[in-house]
């Protein structure tokens, strides 16, 4: 929907001005990320974070698993009552590893803000260089051709990767 509207908005922003040519450029933003040392350093910070809680959580998950089998071997043998604090047991550490996966993975969890705490310096120096090529090149737009905005055909001459690939390594 988004694509949609925003070609929508190009085309009739482009119909709407007949008099003056517009110059139009893109980036591949994925391509410069890799290229840069930030963004190399803050990956490598979220994987490390991200292998940290993968470990904890497999580790909650293997004491469930140690506890549910040792349940289901011995159940026919348990007392209803302790059979059912054993149940709760289990039901307790099933809600510990949910809401410990949801607090690391989830939507606004530790991972969603590290990276955005991490990636936003990087994203910020990017764009800005981007903004400097572009008012260099005199160009009106510049398109993300690595992100939602598809580019069907492009000459080479309005890519601007590697002019602001030589400005981040300035």
């Amino acid at each position: 929907m988004k694509k949609v509207l925003f070609i929508l908005t190009v085309v009739c922003f482009l119909s709407s001005i007949s008099y003056s040519q517009l110059k139009i450029g893109y980036v591949d933003s994925d391509a410069l990320l890799e290229q840069m040392a930030d963004a190399q350093d803050a990956r490598q910070q979220l994987d490390q974070f991200i292998q940290e809680w993968q470990g904890e959580l497999s580790k909650l998950e293997r004491e469930w698993k140690s506890k549910y089998d040792d349940y289901e071997k011995r159940k026919l043998i348990m007392s209803d009552q302790t059979r059912a604090e054993t149940e709760s047991e289990l039901i307790k550490l099933e809600e510990k590893i949910s809401e410990y996966r949801e607090k690391k993975f989830g939507t606004n969890g530790e991972l969603f803000l590290k990276q955005d705490e991490l990636m936003k310096p990087v994203q910020n120096k990017l764009f800005t260089i981007i903004k400097d090529v572009a008012k260099e090149k005199e160009l009106d737009f510049v398109l993300d051709r690595s992100g939602g905005v598809l580019i069907l055909f492009a000459k080479e001459e309005h890519d601007i990767t590697n002019d602001v690939l030589k400005k981040l390594k300035e």
